[in-house]
């Protein structure tokens, strides 16, 4: 028996043409948990990887890679930056006023993070996004501060700070501000942002033209724990560094974590579809007893027979795990809209800032994730069919069987 005879008869057994109706119905019900646990697995892949990509791209674009905090009684930062910025693998070296305090109109009161900065680099892709970022010469609220306090640009706020351990100032700093501008990141950073320029927060702060540390942006933010001791042989006494791992590595490492047992929860979805390929083989055969005794009849030599219904559990898992990586990458790409349509008719947030990371669906659908899942559906679906194919094997041609009757 030739490979396209092979094929053909696998496909009769398969697809919707020919006489086989059972074998035609288990197939198709084989291949409808595999496209639908094939597709499942794609969309929330894409997702997963989306928040990876977000927490990458967009928050660790906003956020220090490494911040180094020095006295406030000091004064040697400047040299201490001169210093930093001969280290390798550096891109920027930034100097910053940070201060927690609370902003009030009226009667509305809410806690800021004050950041003060010459001005925000320019060295991510996200700043590309966010041009309300590059002028700081007035303050700038988080999209949840403004919205919690109801300003708009042009409105003016009262920022409110109490004395600082180390300050040179013992009194509360209250100053009234205007609002320039509200940025919206889409990330926590929103819920407590208050950035201005430098001297502003400095004096603000009671440093009086000081600053708080320097913070320290590398080209890739997942090398600095392996720099960070070459680092810290530069800095001054009194001063200490803090990489992003200890402010949002917990979250970086949950998000890989559920990545992990997301994939490993709807790869056993797959598995179990594949289970199913066992139990429709199985069928089958039983079904199509009488063709295969005809065949070994005929000529056909147990290979033959086991290679036809190996030829099948291929079959459904190329067509299943393409039209289920399809519908997928389908999915993948309509899911920000449908949340979105759902967020304005249900009036309701499903992700907020003050809860999670970002305040949208992030999806980032990889061409290797389609590749890995349907390379696993296949190799699942053609192991599944080894069963089936030994049981077909096994039979015997009819005049075998009319002699034993």
């Amino acid at each position: 028996m030739t490979l396209g005879e092979t094929l053909r008869i696998a496909l009769r057994y398969t697809l919707a043409f020919g006489r086989g109706h059972l074998s035609v119905f288990m197939a198709s019900v084989s291949m409808t948990g595999l496209i639908l646990g094939t597709a499942l697995l794609l969309t929330v892949l894409s997702v997963m990887n989306g928040f990876e990509r977000e927490m990458r791209e967009r928050i660790l674009a906003l956020v220090p890679h490494v911040t180094v905090h020095t006295p406030t009684d000091g004064g040697a930062e400047f040299a201490l930056a001169k210093n930093l910025r001969v280290l390798p693998g550096l891109n920027s070296v930034t100097p910053f006023v940070s201060f927690d305090g609370m902003a009030v109109r009226g009667r509305d009161v809410v806690s800021v993070s004050g950041l003060g900065l010459e001005s925000m680099p320019a060295v991510t892709p996200a700043m590309r996004d966010l041009p309300e970022l590059r002028d700081l010469r007035g303050l700038i609220l988080g999209d949840s501060v403004a919205e919690r306090l109801g300003v708009v640009p042009g409105d003016s706020i009262t920022i409110i700070v109490p004395p600082r351990g180390g300050g040179r100032r013992t009194d509360i700093v209250t100053e009234r501000l205007d609002v320039v501008s509200v940025v919206d990141t889409g990330t926590e950073l929103d819920e407590t942002l208050a950035l201005m320029s430098l001297a502003q927060a400095s004096n603000l702060a009671g440093l009086e033209g000081g600053i708080s540390g320097l913070q320290l942006r590398y080209a890739d933010p997942f090398a600095v724990e392996e720099l960070l001791p070459q680092l810290r042989r530069e800095l001054s006494p009194g001063s200490y560094a803090t990489t992003w791992r200890m402010t949002h590595g917990n979250l970086y490492a949950a998000i890989q974590l559920s990545r992990d047992l997301v994939v490993l929860l709807l790869t056993s979805i797959i598995g179990v579809a594949a289970f199913n390929v066992v139990s429709a083989l199985v069928l089958i055969v039983i079904d199509q007893r009488g063709a295969i005794a005809i065949m070994r009849t005929l000529g056909a030599t147990p290979r033959n027979m086991a290679s036809i219904f190996i030829a099948q559990g291929l079959i459904i898992g190329v067509i299943g795990s393409a039209l289920g990586c399809a519908l997928g990458a389908a999915l993948s790409g309509a899911l920000p809209a449908i949340v979105a349509a759902l967020e304005q008719g249900l009036r309701f947030r499903f992700l907020s800032t003050d809860v999670y990371p970002v305040s949208f669906v992030p999806v980032d659908l990889r061409g290797e994730d389609v590749l890995l899942i349907a390379g696993t559906a296949i190799v699942m679906c053609v192991l599944a069919a080894l069963y089936p194919a030994l049981r077909a094997a096994r039979l015997q041609p009819a005049s075998v069987l009319h002699q034993d009757i």
